[in-house]
């Protein structure tokens, strides 16, 4: 007789306010549904610019979000920006999740190691990117997938600045910007950032595109759940969540 896992216990740092309401909505499409506890961190100034990521992905801004995690019985945690990850390097985001464990006791990731994690879980070796940031940002995203041997053979920057700006764009604008920059020979897409809506959409951006695609809140939500232990075969979230590691 199966027994079912008692409901994941999940804490996402996410910067500011664009599509955080994925995160509960993902918790309430799972079976059996997750705990989501979300909190917002803050940061200097809301800019896809190298300077301005590396000010909110700073340890002292995971800090202050770890506090208030502190005692909420979350089972891992997730620093929810892809580009406040990848901008600072390898090194960077091991500092990050260093800082998240000790402070917390639980296992964490970011946003950027989970696409890294979930591209090797579709066993795709070559992607395309839609990316909504600035072509400098864009390309430190290629660069940081290059090191785990994941080649691009498409890249598109969309130039959008802020976040709140990515997150006010609508499901009509996202899957074409999705089919836009689909390609025959890459076995995935990706379209890294957390500040864009894509979660009730994940089957539409699939069956428009023909490729498994990942989201920046998706990826990130499936870390959280590979993490504590509790990821199980999923419908409706894409096909990475369709079988479980």
């Amino acid at each position: 007789m199966n027994h079912a896992p008692p409901p994941a216990r999940l804490g996402f740092l996410y910067p500011g306010h664009a599509a955080e309401d994925d995160y509960p909505l993902m918790g309430s499409m799972v079976e059996p549904p997750a705990q989501v506890t979300l909190i917002h961190t803050e940061f200097l100034e809301d800019a896809h610019t190298v300077e301005a990521l590396s000010e909110m992905g700073s340890v002292s801004r995971l800090s202050q979000g770890a506090e208030a995690l502190a005692g909420s019985e979350i089972e891992s945690v997730m620093w929810t920006s892809t580009s406040a990850s990848f901008v600072l390097g390898l090194d960077g985001i091991r500092q990050q999740i260093d800082t998240l464990e000790k402070l917390l006791g639980v296992p964490a990731s970011t946003t950027a190691m989970a696409f890294a994690r979930a591209v090797k879980a579709l066993d795709a070796k070559r992607v395309a990117i839609a990316a909504t940031y600035p072509e400098e940002v864009a390309q430190r995203f290629r660069e940081f997938l290059h090191h785990f041997d994941i080649e691009v053979v498409h890249l598109s920057s969309r130039g959008i600045v802020t976040a709140a700006e990515v997150g006010a764009l609508e499901k009509d604008e996202v899957i074409n910007f999705a089919l836009a920059n689909t390609r025959e020979d890459a076995d995935a897409l990706l379209i890294p950032d957390t500040a864009l809506h894509s979660a009730a959409w994940l089957t539409d951006l699939e069956q428009a595109t023909g490729k498994p695609v990942l989201t920046a809140n998706q990826v990130s939500f499936w870390e959280a759940l590979r993490l504590c232990g509790k990821l199980t075969p999923q419908s409706g979230l894409g096909r990475l969540f369709e079988e479980a590691p």
